[in-house]
C-alpha cells in the first residue's frame, strides 16, 4: 500500500475513531450506574488518564514495530505467533464489527429523534448507514481518510458549541446542589468500575492506528505523535462536554437518558440549534463508524496475506482498483450485521472493550519484557517518566477487567470464549501450512 497518509490524518484517525457515540450517549448508562453527577463527570478524566497512561506506553512498541497489524504485530514480537493470533482473532470477530453495530445502532437512535424518521425500523437504519460507510471504504483509503479529516472536524463543532455555551451559561447551575463524590461501600466501587468500563469505550480505538502503518508517513514517529495528541485533545474534549450536560440540565433528565446530548444541545440553543447540533452528532457517529471499518478491514487482510487464517487468499487480496482490502471490509460488516440484530449499544461495548483490555494488559508487560529482551533496540520515541506509565496503566487496566468479571460474569465468560474459539482455527491452520510445505 502506499504511504499516502500524513500526520494530521493519523491525527484525524485517531480522534476520529475515538468520538463517536461515546461522547454522547455513554452519560445515560454512567449516570444510572455512578447515581451521583460529580461522579459522571470524575469518571471521564480518570478514564482518560488511564487511557493517556495506556497510551504513551503502546506509542514506544507502535515507534518500535511501525507495521501493518499494530497492537497483533506487537504481541507476536514479544510473546510469540499463539498469543498475537488469538488477538488478532478477537479484533476480527468481537472487537471491530461490535464497534460498527454498536456505532450503527447509536446513529440510527438519534436519526430517529428527528420527527421525519421517527417511525422508521431502527434496524433497517443501523443497516443503511453500515453500508454507506462500507462503500466509501470501498473506493479506496484515500476517500475514507478525508471522510475523516472532514467528519472530525465538523464532529468538533458540536462538542465545542456546548462546552463553550455551557461555560457561559445563565439558566440555574445544576451542579451547585449536586451531593460530593463518595464510595463508601463495596457495591458503590464495584459501580464505579462498571461506569469506569463504559467509559473507556469512549475512549476506544486509538490501539488499532497501527494497522495503517504501512499507509502513514514516517510511520516511527508519526504513530507516536498521533498517539499522545490524539488522547490528550480527546480526554480534555470529554470531561469538559459531560460537565456541561450535568450543568445545564437537571439530573433526573441525564440519569439513564439517550437524548442528554439533544437536551442540552436544546437548551442552549432552542429547538432550531437543537436540531443542527444533533446533525452534528450523527456525523461524528457516522465518522466513528468509518474510522473502525477503515482500521477493521486491515486486521483480517494482514493476518490472511500472512497465511494465518482460513480462505487466506480471500482475505489477503486487495481491490485491483482501489487498492483497498475489499473481502475484509466485506467480512467485518457481515459480522457487524449479525450482532445489530443480536445486541445492544451498551452489551456490545462492554464486552468489547473487556476483551481489548485483557490483551492491553500483556501490550504493556510487554514493554518491560522488550527492554528487558532487546535494551540495544533502536526506540524512536521512549516512554517519558518510564516506568510509571505502563504500571498505572496496568493498575487501571486490571481494575476494570477484575471490576467486569465480578460484576458481570455472563458478558465475561462470553467474550473470553468468543476469544478462545480462535485456538482450534490457529491450530487448524498451522497444520495446512505445514501440509503445504
Amino acid at each position: 500500500m502506499k504511504r499516502q497518509l500524513n500526520f494530521f490524518a493519523a491525527l484525524a484517525t485517531v480522534m476520529g475513531t475515538m468520538i463517536g457515540g461515546g461522547a454522547f450517549f455513554k452519560i445515560a448508562n454512567i449516570s444510572s450506574l455512578t447515581h451521583n453527577a460529580w461522579l459522571s463527570i470524575l469518571v471521564w478524566p480518570l478514564a482518560g488518564f488511564i487511557t493517556l497512561m495506556a497510551g504513551l506506553s503502546i506509542a514506544e512498541l507502535a515507534s518500535v514495530y511501525p507495521e501493518d497489524g499494530g497492537p497483533v504485530k506487537y504481541l507476536e514480537k514479544i510473546y510469540g505467533p499463539q498469543v498475537s493470533f488469538l488477538f488478532g482473532w478477537s479484533l476480527i470477530i468481537i472487537y471491530y464489527p461490535a464497534n460498527i453495530a454498536a456505532l450503527s445502532i447509536v446513529f440510527a437512535t438519534q436519526l430517529k429523534e428527528i420527527p421525519q424518521f421517527k417511525n422508521c425500523s431502527t434496524t433497517l437504519i443501523a443497516l443503511l448507514v453500515m453500508l454507506t460507510v462500507l462503500v466509501i471504504n470501498w473506493l479506496g483509503s484515500k476517500l475514507s481518510s478525508q471522510v475523516q479529516k472532514i467528519a472530525l472536524v465538523i464532529k468538533l463543532l458540536p462538542i465545542i458549541a456546548i462546552i463553550i455555551f455551557a461555560l457561559f451559561y445563565q439558566g440555574p447551575n445544576q451542579l451547585a446542589g449536586a451531593p460530593s463524590p463518595h464510595l463508601t461501600t463495596a457495591s458503590s466501587t464495584a459501580a464505579f468500575g462498571q461506569a469506569l468500563l463504559a467509559v473507556l469505550f469512549a475512549y476506544d480505538g486509538w490501539l488499532s492506528i497501527g494497522n495503517l502503518a504501512s499507509e502513514i508517513k514516517n510511520p516511527a514517529k508519526t504513530l507516536a505523535q498521533a498517539i499522545i495528541w490524539g488522547l490528550f485533545g480527546v480526554t480534555i474534549f470529554y470531561t469538559l462536554l459531560n460537565w456541561s450536560y450535568v450543568k445545564v440540565i437537571p439530573w433526573n433528565q441525564v440519569v439513564g437518558n439517550q437524548s442528554a446530548a439533544l437536551l442540552t444541545a436544546q437548551k442552549l440553543f432552542g429547538h432550531l440549534g437543537g436540531t443542527i447540533i444533533a446533525a452534528g452528532i450523527l456525523v461524528s457517529v457516522f465518522g466513528a463508524i468509518n474510522g473502525h471499518l477503515l482500521l477493521g478491514s486491515r486486521m483480517p487482510y494482514v493476518l490472511g496475506r500472512e497465511k494465518k487464517l482460513p480462505a487466506s487468499n480471500f482475505f489477503g487480496k486487495l481491490n485491483n482498483q482501489t487498492i483497498v482490502p475489499t473481502n475484509s471490509m466485506l467480512f467485518e460488516c457481515i459480522i457487524a450485521t449479525i450482532m445489530i440484530f443480536s445486541g445492544t449499544f451498551d452489551s456490545l461495548t462492554d464486552m468489547l472493550v473487556y476483551v481489548s483490555w485483557i490483551f492491553s494488559i500483556l501490550l504493556f508487560t510487554g514493554v518491560f519484557a522488550l527492554r528487558k529482551k532487546h535494551p540495544d533496540l533502536e526506540r524512536p520515541y521512549k516512554i517519558p517518566w518510564y516506568p510509571l506509565p505502563p504500571i498505572l496503566a496496568i493498575c487501571g487496566a486490571l481494575f476494570v477487567v477484575i471490576t467486569t468479571t465480578l460484576t458481570q460474569p455472563i458478558l465475561a465468560i462470553i467474550g473470553i470464549l468468543l476469544t478462545l474459539s480462535g485456538w482450534p482455527v490457529y491450530l487448524y491452520v498451522q497444520k495446512k501450512n505445514k501440509q503445504l510445505e
